[in-house]
This record gives structure tokens, sequence and C-alpha cells, in this order.
């Protein structure tokens, strides 16, 4: 009877679908003299996860710096929104627009829209660079 639960616990343990208790039934259910045969094969498995649980590495560790992000994206942000103005400023300055003309306008437009939402993600993905590196400065400082 212990033995099927136990190979129940195996199968959730194996799809990630066991709480903490269950884990503790079957790292219990290993470390005892007392496997079944056929269940042996997980016994290391258990208790190799439970030496690695009391593993201390004494060795401090040296982390690379990061490098905070290059100006060169937004240099070609810049460079990219400069010459949409250009282009713009060409085509704004003949009134009689073409249908041809005014589907490249319109497709201007719609470009310009998308640097603007990806020039708002790369100003959040910095915020969040800033974020990440008082976390790596915070972890080196308790890591000494």
């Amino acid at each position: 009877m212990e033995s099927t639960r136990i190979e129940q616990l195996l199968d959730a343990y194996f799809e990630a679908k066991t709480t903490l208790d269950e884990e503790k039934v079957l790292r219990d259910y290993f470390k005892s003299g007392d496997v079944e045969d056929h269940l042996r094969v997980y016994q290391s498995l258990f208790i190799g996860l439970g030496n690695a649980k009391n593993e201390v590495l004494e060795k401090e560790l040296q982390l690379p710096q990061q490098k905070g992000i290059t100006t060169n994206w937004w240099y070609g942000i810049a460079a990219t929104v400069a010459v949409m103005f250009v282009v713009a400023g060409t085509l704004f300055s003949d009134p009689g627009l073409s249908q041809e003309e005014q589907e490249a306008l319109a497709a201007l437009n719609k470009s310009k829209e998308a640097m603007m939402m990806l020039s708002e993600s790369f100003n959040k993905g910095t915020e969040e660079l800033a974020v990440l590196d008082q976390f790596t400065n915070a972890k080196n400082k308790i890591l000494k």
C-alpha cells in the first residue's frame, strides 16, 4: 500500500505537482532503509538533493561588473527620428499630395508611432536595469 502511495507521489513530483509536505514524505521515505527494490533507483536522487541542501560555498564570488546601457542605441533612435522629420517635412511641404504620397505619409505616421512605442520600451527597460543594478549592489554587500 505504501509503495503505491510513493509511486503516486513520485509521478506528481516529476510533474511538479507536489506540495512541500508531500516532498518531505518522499525524502523521509528514501532516507529510511525500508525502500522497495523497484524504487531504489530514485533513492540516490532524493539523498543527493538532501545533501545538496546542506552544501555551503566558502569561496568568495567575484561577479563581473555589468556595463550600463550604451548610448549607441540612443544615437540610432535619434537618427531615425531626425530622418523621419526630414521626410515628413518634405512630404508636408507639397500641398497637392497624390494618392500614393498620402499612403506613404500614412505609413510614415505608423512608423513614427512604432518608433515612439519602441522608445518607451527602451525607457522602461532602462528603469528596470537601474533597479537590477541596485539589487546587484545589495547582493554583493550581503555576500561579502
